[in-house]
């Protein structure tokens, strides 16, 4: 059995290994270690930093305006409450953004900023996607697991405005890129018709979307990760980079047995894939090391918990981790701004904007335009396959380091390529200048298909706990990083520890939580906080859902102005 310390009252401490040092890893270690009574918590991953597809990079300040860039994870929704609680706690924030996009290019752009010709060229269809919305709204029940490919067909849609409009809504909310088709058609809905997390509520009738979402821009994810990861320290976490988990040895009423590496850090701090992953990875001659534990906690993608557990893993665990697809995808974070001209939409063309939609007046949306069109997310549609997509980040436009204006060609792009395996003949990667390529990255990235909401979503709650071992992570529900925090805090709570009492008081929050814990491991979270206190008042907006909390601020682009006075006051 594991080794057990005892705490000062005499009861045994259970030592607890994290697997994973992403958002649900460092959120399950730092709520655990909130009980040092009753925890004695190791965290590891196999590179050398926190984070996980959350970090940052530098970038030369005086050619773009910043020093540092948000790569993988750059913002999400004012619905985040845990995430950005967690920011407030190491003394981060995010800042508020209003989201333009603009998708396709030539005459099948649109964008949520102002009207277009394809927009009105399918006025009638457009008129109709509210209404089956509508429809799907009524009969959730029906529609839910539907995939949207289908969805679009059953009701009669032509392939260029599922392709062109419709396809895109998706991909950005979710990152599902060539996997959109197959989403749930309840996720295509809910963006529209949910007023607290429907990026595109309410829907417009005459352009689908004519809203600029409020969102929120990450802090500086290099720092705020490694703030946190001092935090556990002085908790007393032992945080250890570089270690890899090779494989379970054994899981049974006794507890868990692991074997271990120590890896190799590279300068980047991105270590490559092992030889323990792979016949040709790295750190072949790396020890693997036995230790034992009372508790394990996978907060790693799906098919890596598969892999790990080996032979320990039972039918069922094989069943719903192997049910889960995975698509590989690659970053280029570039400067190419030539290479954004041909292939996207950058800025207000008049030729391309329409004065009215249905006989009614969009000139005011125009004015607007005009003055202040700044995409920041952008989808391309290959030619000889428009339902397969490219993405791309206008960064500078987007991320809050950056100065408000800032000349085209000294923006900082992320253009993402999308399915490697089957999809990397239609990618155009080798058109951007490689003398103008930051850096590439590789994503092993979930694929939010039907599927995942038939065979993995459902069946979680029967894994949790068996033989000393839980899962934590996005894959559970959505690929989101308030998905990963709060799984890592189910998982934490699972075993003992207390949910947060100013989230607690934080209605929306707490139902979230609720929710979440419910669907994952199969009970409901009975509240234990006082009413008054901390958190009472972090909830604002419809349902409580807009993060009124010390985890955000009111004006677009703080990090910016917080880091001009600052450089003035030295």
């Amino acid at each position: 059995m594991a080794e057990q310390n005892r705490a000062e009252n005499g009861r045994p401490k259970k030592k607890v290994l994290v697997v994973g040092a992403g958002a649900a890893g460092m959120s399950c270690a730092h709520h655990l270690s909130q009980h040092p009574d009753k925890f004695d918590v190791t965290l590891i991953d196999a590179v050398d930093y926190c984070g996980g597809q959350a970090f940052s990079i530098p970038i030369d300040k005086d050619t773009h305006g910043a020093s540092w860039l948000n790569q993988g994870v750059q913002g999400g929704s004012h619905i985040f409450h845990h995430s950005m609680t967690m920011f407030a706690r190491q003394g981060h924030h995010a800042d508020p953004v209003k989201l333009q996009v603009s998708f396709g290019k030539d005459d099948t752009f649109w964008t949520n900023v102002f009207p277009t010709q394809l927009l009105a060229r399918h006025a009638k269809e457009v008129r109709r996607f509210q209404t089956m919305l509508t429809i799907v709204r009524w009969f959730e029940i029906f529609f839910a697991i539907l995939p949207i490919k289908l969805l679009f067909k059953l009701f009669f849609f032509s392939e260029e405005f599922a392709n062109t409009v419709a396809l895109p809504m998706i991909a950005l909310f979710l990152g599902t890129g060539n996997a959109t088709p197959e989403v749930p058609s309840i996720i295509l809905e809910r963006l529209v018709t949910s007023p607290t997390y429907g990026m595109w509520y309410p829907g417009d009738k005459l352009s689908v979307a004519s809203n600029l979402p409020p969102m929120v821009v990450f802090p500086n994810f290099g720092v705020f990760y490694e703030d946190w990861r001092q935090d556990l320290l002085k908790r007393g976490v032992d945080v250890r980079l570089s270690t890899e988990l090779t494989q379970v040895v054994k899981r049974d009423k006794t507890g868990v047995v692991v074997k271990l590496i120590k890896r190799t850090p590279t300068p980047d701090s991105h270590n490559p894939v092992s030889a323990w992953v792979t016949d040709s990875g790295s750190d072949q001659s790396a020890k693997e090391e036995e230790e034992a534990f009372d508790e394990l906690v996978l907060c790693v993608l799906a098919d890596s918990a598969n892999r790990i557990l080996g032979p320990t893993a039972s039918f069922r665990e094989k069943k719903v981790l192997g049910s889960a697809k995975f698509s590989d995808d690659i970053t280029v974070t570039h400067t190419d701004a030539d290479y954004m001209r041909r292939h996207y939409e950058n800025f207000y063309n008049p030729e391309q904007a329409v004065s009215a939609l249905s006989g009614v007046d969009q000139t005011t949306r125009l004015e607007m335009a005009k003055k202040s069109f700044k995409p920041m997310y952008y989808i391309k549609q290959y030619p000889s396959d428009r339902s397969k997509l490219e993405m791309c980040f206008d960064c500078t436009n987007y991320q809050s380091q950056f100065p408000p204006e800032v000349p085209f060609d000294d923006h900082v792009f992320q253009t993402i390529f999308l399915n490697k395996k089957r999809d990397s003949h239609l990618w155009s990667i080798d058109e951007i200048d490689e003398g103008k390529i930051i850096r590439k990255d590789w994503w092993h990235q979930l694929c939010h298909s039907f599927t995942h909401y038939i065979f993995v979503i459902p069946w979680v709650w029967l894994l949790q706990g068996h033989k000393h071992t839980r899962f934590a992570a996005a894959w559970t529900l959505i690929n989101a990083h308030e998905v990963a925090v709060m799984s890592g805090i189910a998982a934490a709570v699972d075993l003992g520890a207390q949910y947060p009492e100013d989230l607690e008081r934080d209605k929306f929050a707490l139902l979230s939580f609720r929710l979440y814990y419910l669907l994952t491991y199969g009970r409901w979270y009975r509240k234990k906080a006082t009413k008054e206190g901390p958190g009472k008042d972090w909830a604002s907006g419809l349902y409580g859902s807009v993060y009124q909390g010390p985890g955000s601020v009111n004006e677009e682009r703080t990090m910016w102005r917080e880091e001009r006075e600052k450089k003035a006051s030295w």
